[in-house]
């Protein structure tokens, strides 16, 4: 089996890809495999074209993770 090396573009589309696939149950992998597609991009310009979803999924992340400590909360208080 021959692995193929992914151009720019195909890691900030599969960056993009993880970014409109994420749940809350894939979110930490899903984050953790982006940043490793983005540190394998050569140059600062490029890697900025990726921001975006970047900052989307570590928004993502700490939206579901206060939901999940504001249900934990409330289950505590009844």
């Amino acid at each position: 089996m021959k692995l193929q090396m992914l151009t720019t573009d195909q890691k900030i589309a599969e960056i993009r890809r993880l970014y409109f696939s994420t749940t809350r149950q894939s979110i930490q992998h899903d984050l953790e495999k982006a940043l490793d597609l983005l540190k394998s991009i050569p140059s600062e310009d490029e890697r900025e074209r990726a921001t975006v979803y970047m900052e989307g999924m570590a928004q993502m992340r700490r939206d579901w993770a206060g939901a999940q400590k504001k249900t934990a909360k409330s289950k505590k208080q009844k």
